[in-house]
């Protein structure tokens, strides 16, 4: 982590140090902690639509309800991108790429499920539809398995969350697929890729709480277990 080398704040490993005067006693603006607002933005969003993948909620006949396209867009797609945004700001090369990346995902997302009317109205046939799925999530589980690769760095929630996304997108891209032998919306790949998804946005919400509860107690009240050895030593 380039940040943390050169001896500043790594979003992802400790808290911001406190200071009533907001940056203003340095000279400068000090811009809060962006990562919570991400990791919840992300973690609410694949809450929602690993429940429709699950099949615990159905989504009905005409696919995905608009409940996942107003959360994609706003929550999960602006929210986490201005987070994004923001963690360049703090010289966190890591979060500013997850967050604006994954951002820029469910905007995406939610381009896609308009245009296509849920999975089918703008392709040819469904087949067609869920093979092109299939080609987009296999990018986002290359995407994210490197970025796991990275997470290594920061701590072992960030890094639970990473791995657990990879594995989510890997799940739904073979889903959607023609490998498993169905592109149904409800086939198993599908909901089992669901399930993972669900505790993908366990472990991001946990991380969002512990980051804003430990910012505001000015203390570690929920651990991250941070992998970067030298942090762990300063906390």
């Amino acid at each position: 982590m380039e940040a943390a080398q050169a001896g500043g704040r790594e979003a992802d490993v400790r808290p911001a140090p406190a200071d009533p005067t907001a940056g203003a006693s340095a000279g400068f603006w000090r811009p809060a902690d962006p990562g919570p607002l991400g990791l919840t933005g992300f973690a609410t969003t694949t809450f929602v639509l690993s429940i429709y993948n699950a099949n615990l909620v159905s989504a009905g006949p005409k696919g995905l309800p608009v409940v996942v396209l107003g959360l994609a867009l706003g929550y999960g797609g602006l929210a986490q991108l201005l987070a994004g945004m923001w963690e360049f700001r703090t010289g966190n090369t890591f979060g500013a790429v997850a967050f604006s990346s994954f951002g820029a995902f469910w905007i995406s997302f939610f381009v896609l499920l308009l245009t296509a009317g849920g999975f089918g109205g703008g392709f040819a046939t469904a087949d067609v539809a869920h093979n092109a799925i299939s080609v987009y999530l296999y990018a986002w589980a290359i995407f994210t398995t490197y970025m796991f690769v990275a997470s290594l760095r920061t701590t072992g929630v960030i890094a639970l969350v990473f791995l657990l996304l990879a594995v989510t997108f890997w799940l739904l891209a073979i889903g959607n697929a023609s490998l498993v032998g169905t592109t149904s919306l409800t086939n198993n790949t599908i909901k089992i890729g669901g399930y993972v998804g669900l505790a993908t946005a366990a472990a991001a919400w946990y991380g969002s709480f512990a980051a804003v509860v430990n910012s505001t107690f000015a203390r570690t009240i929920l651990p991250v277990i941070p992998l970067n050895l030298a942090a762990r030593r300063a906390s």
